[in-house]
């Protein structure tokens, strides 16, 4: 059946990838957060080394998210020219950078710059995302990309 909606070229069986993939690096990013706030109350080590090893795997992950993302936009006109599409992209963008930024900070300088510098990272990534995810739903939910009729 034809659709008139924007479709999804990175799919498997008719389901896109990108939705399937992003809820890996926003829980990383949104644990790395909370695993920062433990840190700051407690000293604890362990979150210290739980937040560097979320931030890690959220970068990877993020790289499998951004590539499915982009065949997305590259795959159709009609997602590229979404003022929504390049919203979420930024937003993305600036968050991966702050949080890659956050983990090589982390990396040299040791537990030491979780507070406040780290925490205050995290939390910005946090509501960058917030801002990112807000942007994909609407070219979901308003401009049905890669919804099936």
């Amino acid at each position: 059946m034809a659709t008139d909606n924007p479709r999804s070229t990175a799919q498997i069986a008719g389901h896109p990838i990108h939705p399937m993939v992003i809820a890996f690096p926003i829980a990383c990013f949104v644990l790395a957060f909370v695993s920062d706030l433990a840190f700051a109350a407690t000293s604890n080590g362990f979150w210290a080394t739980a937040s560097l090893w979320l931030l890690g795997i959220g970068l990877v992950t993020a790289a499998l998210a951004a590539v499915t993302g982009l065949v997305e936009v590259l795959g159709d006109d009609r997602v590229r020219n979404l003022s929504d599409t390049r919203l979420h992209a930024i937003g993305n963008a600036l968050a991966l950078l702050i949080a890659a930024f956050n983990w090589y900070w982390r990396f040299d300088h040791g537990s030491s710059v979780i507070v406040p510098t780290g925490v205050v990272l995290s939390g910005l990534v946090v509501l960058g995302l917030a801002f990112s995810g807000w942007k994909g739903g609407e070219m979901v939910f308003r401009h049905r990309v890669g919804v099936a009729d």
